[in-house]
């Protein structure tokens, strides 16, 4: 480990092999660059103190390094255990900018480092935040709750993790006792970057528990399809060969969920000649399912036969511990919803006379469990992302869409004064990302005459209707 006070990465000599691999990506993230290179020599976010908890990867240096070029002051952590890119956090380390990342943190690491990110050298917080999963967020949040309130830190925890944050924040509030209500004053918004965090935050506002304006980035048309669907269509499978080297054709795959992951996840598999069942709550989503050409099933029916399992619905206890008690022999599960409680990991480890073994080691987590009758199952990268737990997650064109929009939105926090709640980005800067990204994909639009655009109410040069079954 290479630490001096101000960064922790694994392996500092790795930052060349990063360098090297930033510059490709560069070059695959034209949406990215274009915003770089539009609000750059005005530096809009000048003399700001960012914060980001997103994925620590080489995708993500080029947004790091976009919101440094943009004159902001950036502190990073990665918001996953396994997520992070060694050599992309060693090439952000030895640019001068504090990063707090490397792969296969324990969980207090991984807390320690969302606290060492959300602290200036002076001891202040930042004034914006950038959030996948909203883990910052809530750190600050419960922060908060805790200053008020001691029985909130003295409760009994619901997982390990929950454990972890209160014994954390024990600790902070010992050391500096109003340090939380200080940094969330400062906050003037934080963009939220995936569904599960943008759940939260609706939740907060709805309680009136929200302390700062936040964005919610993901639900951008080029956010959501490009990485929700888009992306997981090209990293699942890419995750789940590099753990098992397993051929996916003719395998019965179990998809939980049809969100816009679980869209993007089922097509991977079909396209790999799978035999795909998806399970799901929503009876929209369940038709859609099957206009595709998918068979909707509970989880129950496919136990007997079902090779593979993905989770992907946000949710939690979606794969319970019955559930794998109950599976063929050798089936493999994973996680590529954000949190890792869509599978009952815990539960699972606690199974009495249960033997785990492991297959392969941080760099690409493979467990085998056996259970006492003799029946084995491979869970992938622990329950958690297995995209990005057992490969490098999306690929570069995917991301420029995603960290365009988290650009735009980190301008806007920076130049309005945004009411607390939780807001989306203007439609005509989803235009914006999308054309941004046209000229690589050899794409040119047909250009309205101004009878047409007359015809359906809208500019020539738009932007265009928001109808929704547009996209």
């Amino acid at each position: 480990m290479n630490t001096n006070g101000d960064y922790a990465v694994r392996d500092l000599t790795l930052a060349g092999f990063g360098r090297k691999e930033i510059e490709i990506a560069e070059y695959e993230m034209p949406g990215l660059m274009a915003v770089r290179k539009k609000y750059g020599p005005d530096k809009p976010l000048k003399g700001l103190k960012i914060m980001g908890s997103l994925h620590m990867t080489i995708q993500t240096a080029v947004l790091i390094e976009t919101l440094a070029d943009l004159g902001a002051d950036v502190r990073w952590c990665s918001c996953n255990i396994f997520s992070t890119q060694d050599h992309a956090a060693a090439a952000i380390a030895e640019r001068g900018i504090s990063v707090f990342a490397w792969k296969g943190e324990t969980l207090e690491e991984y807390w320690d480092c969302t606290l060492k990110a959300l602290t200036w050298p002076d001891g202040s917080g930042p004034d914006q935040i950038v959030d996948d999963g909203g883990d910052a967020t809530l750190l600050i949040h419960w922060g908060v709750k805790g200053e008020d309130d001691d029985a909130f830190l003295n409760r009994a925890a619901s997982s390990e993790e929950e454990a972890v944050i209160l014994n954390l924040l024990k600790r902070v509030k010992k050391e500096d006792p109003g340090k939380w209500h200080k940094v969330a004053a400062a906050v003037r918004g934080v963009s939220e970057e995936t569904t599960t965090g943008v759940h939260r935050l609706i939740q907060m506002a709805e309680k009136g528990e929200l302390l700062f304006p936040a964005i919610n980035v993901n639900d951008s048309v080029t956010k959501s399809k490009f990485d929700n669907i888009y992306g997981c269509r090209h990293s699942l499978t890419d995750g789940i060969k590099r753990a098992m080297d397993v051929l996916l054709a003719g395998k019965q795959a179990v998809v939980c969920g049809y969100g816009d992951v679980g869209k993007g996840c089922a097509e991977a598999l079909k396209n790999e000649r799978a035999r795909v069942i998806v399970t799901e709550i929503d009876p929209i989503c369940a038709l859609q399912a099957c206009m595709a050409g998918f068979q909707v099933s509970p989880v129950e029916a496919a136990l007997p036969t079902a090779d593979l399992y993905v989770t992907c619905t946000g949710n939690s206890h979606v794969i319970t511990l019955e559930h794998m008690e109950k599976m063929k022999d050798q089936a493999i599960v994973c996680n590529i919803g954000h949190f890792d409680n869509e599978i009952e990991v815990a539960r699972l480890k606690a199974v009495e006379g249960i033997k785990i073994t492991e297959i392969k080691g941080n760099i690409c987590p493979v467990h085998k469990f056996t259970f006492p009758d003799g029946h084995s199952i491979y869970l992938l990268a622990e329950g958690r992302l297995v995209n990005l737990g057992c490969a490098t997650g999306h690929p570069n064109f995917v991301m420029s869409c995603s960290f365009a929009n988290q650009t735009l939105a980190q301008i806007i926090i920076a130049k309005e004064k945004l009411p607390v709640g939780v807001k989306r980005l203007p439609k005509e800067f989803d235009e914006e990302v999308a054309r941004l990204h046209l000229e690589k994909c050899g794409a040119v639009l047909t250009k309205l005459t101004q009878e047409q655009a007359d015809y359906i109410g809208v500019p020539v040069d738009g932007p265009y209707k928001a109808d929704h079954y547009r996209y």
